[in-house]
């Protein structure tokens, strides 16, 4: 079944990932996962390291290993700013177990409480979401 389409737009510092029109766009926010359809309420979330599926159809998805940063539905258009948006089939899990070793090292490192402890629990969070999404790309 056709549903309405809306334009979704992913954004990373690096630029801009994806830009067309979608059926839907699933992903998680702080508080739960979330999909968005044509004519959602306005929203702004904060979101978390997890995949972001992009329908442009029921068949057809793109999808991206998604770091943190928000989403925002606003007239019947998606913006997602995030700090990585990388093709799932372009993770290296060779990679992202030493990015998890890495944050775990700097986790146990920093003192408790301070930005540095703030900054590994975030980078574990992501090497983590994204070698599971690495592992079911595979």
């Amino acid at each position: 079944m056709a549903r309405n389409r809306f334009v979704a737009e992913v954004l990373t510092p690096d630029g801009e990932a994806f830009n067309e029109e979608v059926e839907m766009l699933s992903t998680r926010t702080t508080i739960g996962s979330i999909g968005l359809l044509a004519n959602h309420e306005p929203l702004l979330a904060r979101l978390e390291p997890t995949e972001l599926r992009l329908y442009r159809s029921e068949t057809e998805i793109v999808r991206y290993a998604q770091a943190e940063g928000y989403v925002q539905m606003s007239e019947n258009r998606a913006l997602v700013l995030v700090e990585e948006a990388v093709d799932p089939a372009r993770l290296n899990t060779a990679d992202l177990h030493e990015r998890v070793a890495a944050a775990r090292r700097s986790a146990e490192l920093a003192p408790a409480g301070s930005e540095e402890a703030a900054r590994a629990a975030r980078d574990l969070r992501r090497a983590e979401a994204f070698l599971a999404i690495a592992a079911g790309a595979r």
